[in-house]
Order: C-alpha cells, then sequence, then structure tokens
C-alpha cells in the first residue's frame, strides 16, 4: 500500500481573496522523483493544465521546469492576484500508484473551514473539479457536514457555482472543469462546447478552458 502525503503546505498570500482547491499532486511529487518539465510547486505536474491556461489568460511567460524560477514565478503571480492554494486532501493510501481521484484510499482531509476562518478575506473557493467522487467538491460538501453546514445551489450550469454560510460571511465555490486530460472527454459532451466546436473547428479543450477559467481569475 502506497502512502500519498501531499507534498506541500498550504500556500496563503497576503491578502487572499480566492482559493483553489484541489486534491493531490501526482504520486512522483511525494517520492520527488519529479521529470525535467514538472514544476515543483502546486499544480506543477507537466501533464496538468492549471498553469498552461493561465499562461495563456495572463500572458505569463511561465518556465516549465524543476527549478525554482519557475517556482517562483507561479508563486508571484498567485500572490499579485490575491490566490491563494490549499488542497483539500492532505493524505490517501493506494493499492496501485497512480494520480487517480477513485484510486484513493483512506482518505484523511485538511481542514479548510478552519484555514477560511484564519484568512477572512477568502470569499471564493475555486475548485479544479466537480462533485464526481472523490473530487475536490465532493470532499468539501463531506467536510463541511462535519460543521452542520452544507453547500447551496447558486447556478447548476457547468462550471456549477454554491454558496455556503460561514458565520457572518458568504462563501462562494466556482466548480471548474479539471485541468487534466482526464476530464477532455467531459468538455467534449458539453453542448456549450460542441457548439463553440461546429462554429470553429479548430476550437480545442484547451480553448474552452481557457474562456472558462477566465472569467473566474
Amino acid at each position: 500500500m502506497f502512502k500519498h502525503i501531499h507534498p506541500y503546505e498550504p500556500f496563503f498570500p497576503k491578502g487572499a481573496t480566492k482559493l483553489i482547491v484541489g486534491t493531490l499532486p501526482p504520486p512522483r511529487f511525494t517520492t520527488r522523483e519529479l521529470n525535467d518539465r514538472d514544476v515543483d510547486f502546486c499544480y506543477g505536474s507537466s501533464n496538468g493544465l492549471l498553469w498552461p491556461v493561465l499562461d495563456r489568460i495572463f500572458g505569463l511567460h511561465l518556465k516549465y521546469e524543476t527549478t525554482q524560477e519557475a517556482a517562483n514565478q507561479r508563486k508571484d503571480f498567485l500572490t499579485s492576484r490575491g490566490i491563494g492554494v490549499c488542497d483539500i486532501v492532505h493524505s490517501c493510501e493506494r493499492d496501485k500508484i497512480d494520480a487517480s481521484d477513485l484510486g484513493m484510499q483512506n482518505i484523511r482531509l485538511r481542514d479548510i473551514v478552519a484555514y477560511l476562518k484564519q484568512y477572512p478575506k477568502i470569499d471564493t473557493l475555486i475548485f479544479t473539479g466537480g462533485n464526481s467522487k472523490n473530487g475536490p467538491e465532493y470532499f468539501f460538501r463531506r467536510h463541511l457536514k462535519e460543521y452542520g453546514l452544507s453547500l447551496e445551489i447558486v447556478s447548476n450550469i457547468v462550471p456549477r457555482i454554491h454558496q455556503v454560510s460561514l458565520g457572518e460571511r458568504m462563501i462562494k465555490t466556482i466548480s471548474l472543469t479539471a485541468p487534466s486530460g482526464a476530464a477532455n472527454r467531459a468538455i467534449g459532451s458539453l453542448d456549450a462546447y460542441k457548439t463553440l466546436k461546429n462554429k470553429n473547428p479548430k476550437f480545442n479543450t484547451i480553448d474552452f478552458r481557457v474562456m472558462q477559467y477566465k472569467k473566474y481569475f
């Protein structure tokens, strides 16, 4: 059984108002066996699409390499935009060493609600995935139950938007289409994507994410 522990502490820049919430980076980040195109920071997998999409939206000219400069580029961007990162899974166990959300067992969650109380300016959670089993929204719903809280629907159109009342604060959550190749099939099944693809045959799943993410970052 492989013990998959999150290798990064939550990242909270001063005055953060938004928080990116995912699950876990691939196991090689835990075992420290990164490849040359991996970045040693949150969402730094060479297979991941979050940073390439944000790079396109903001013209960041990011480096995709295992250097401190590449990691600092991402930290500087997040700090400048008031965006933190706190994946919800602290650790899990796996029979098979892969990055599958469904393969996670004996899952230990981070206390996101406690962090929200610690950082009172945060009013938006950006989930890197939806409510499918073992996705970030799925775990957050489970986590909220421990506090007697629940999400209320605001919009059921992809990306789905919810809200939760935390004392006098209202926290909004946005469940983006996951920045992984595995989500491309789901994108292809969306009517909105099909319509845009019909209008422009060159339109692809990266373009779709750029269009979607731009509104919330």
